[in-house]
């Protein structure tokens, strides 16, 4: 079973405006609310390309009740841990001729809600996977991450991380099954600057060696690199879109990665479908759809090695 952790979760409520203006009234052409969080985009994803999966995480108040409740809509599992005060955070995204953001900063967690969390975590076994997706909020310790792949090491627990800096640092050593950093977060932990695949080959090859199985480097519209278990380099360029919204596009690519490596262990199809995946997100309103990601990969050619 594939379960992932979505540990501060949001409502996402993304308004159009045009030509907007502040200290006026402004009036909206168009709104959208989704359920937010990395964790959550990537059970999403993993759900539309017909992957069972299983989201938990804290949620919290009426929008906590809103995120769970448009989950199960979409067909996928929850079980997540509800606190007992405060409200999950909206998010506010404002397109106008520059898009701006507001993020919430998200209920406290306390000790006993982290207790009963690592309840449900502690009966993973070598036969599960477990997403850990997104930044660590105030309300939890930085460690965290590392703190259950620690509780779950001796389980063999397949461990998927996408986060950033210090974070990703620590992963690595629980040679996590997969790691997705973006070339300006892999650039970050070596001090450089990344901006081509092939720049990207030899920093993703060194956290590789350092502890991650795969590492999976996405360049934005020059598509990923992937330095993969079996020792070899992967990487391919991005099929041709218009972007429309970036919002979930790396979620796209781990769900993707995840479901095409699935089918038959193969680094070379995890990285074509999640090139795919990661389009079909950033080129639509919505996120990747199963016949999206099937269209795009019987056309897709960009594979190299």
């Amino acid at each position: 079973m594939i379960y992932t952790v979505t540990v501060n979760p949001s409502l996402d409520y993304i308004v159009d405006v045009p030509q907007f203006a502040t200290g006026v009234v402004n009036r909206s052409r168009k709104e959208v609310i989704n359920a937010g969080g990395k964790g959550i985009n990537v059970s999403i994803v993993l759900k539309n390309l017909g992957v069972p999966n299983r989201a938990l995480g804290f949620v919290a108040g009426f929008t906590g009740s809103e995120i769970e409740s448009r989950l199960v809509a979409r067909g996928v599992e929850t079980d997540f841990i509800h606190l007992a005060a405060g409200v999950s955070r909206i998010n506010v995204k404002l397109r106008s001729e520059m898009e701006t953001e507001i993020n919430g900063e998200g209920p406290d967690v306390t000790d006993t809600d982290i207790q009963a969390l690592y309840k449900k975590l502690a009966v993973l076994n070598a036969d599960d996977m477990l997403v850990l997706a997104g930044s660590i909020p105030a309300a939890l310790p930085q460690t965290f991450y590392s703190d259950i792949m620690a509780r779950l090491e001796k389980n063999g627990v397949l461990f998927v991380v996408d986060a950033a800096g210090d974070v990703l640092k620590k992963s690595v050593e629980y040679h996590p099954f997969l790691v997705k950093p973006n070339n300006y977060e892999l650039g970050d932990i070596f001090g450089v600057e990344l901006t081509t695949r092939a720049a990207v080959i030899p920093y993703a090859c060194e956290l590789r060696r350092r502890g991650a199985r795969n590492v999976l480097v996405s360049v934005g519209e020059a598509g990923a690199v992937l330095a993969a278990a079996d020792g070899r380099v992967y990487q391919g360029a991005a099929p041709k879109g218009i972007l429309v919204n970036s919002v979930g596009a790396g979620d796209s690519m781990v769900a993707g990665f995840i479901a095409g490596y699935a089918g038959n262990k193969s680094y070379r199809e995890g990285l074509r479908m999640g090139l795919c995946a990661g389009t079909a997100s950033a080129c639509s309103a919505e996120l990747a759809t199963r016949d999206r990601v099937a269209e795009l990969l019987a056309a897709y050619t960009g594979d190299e090695e």
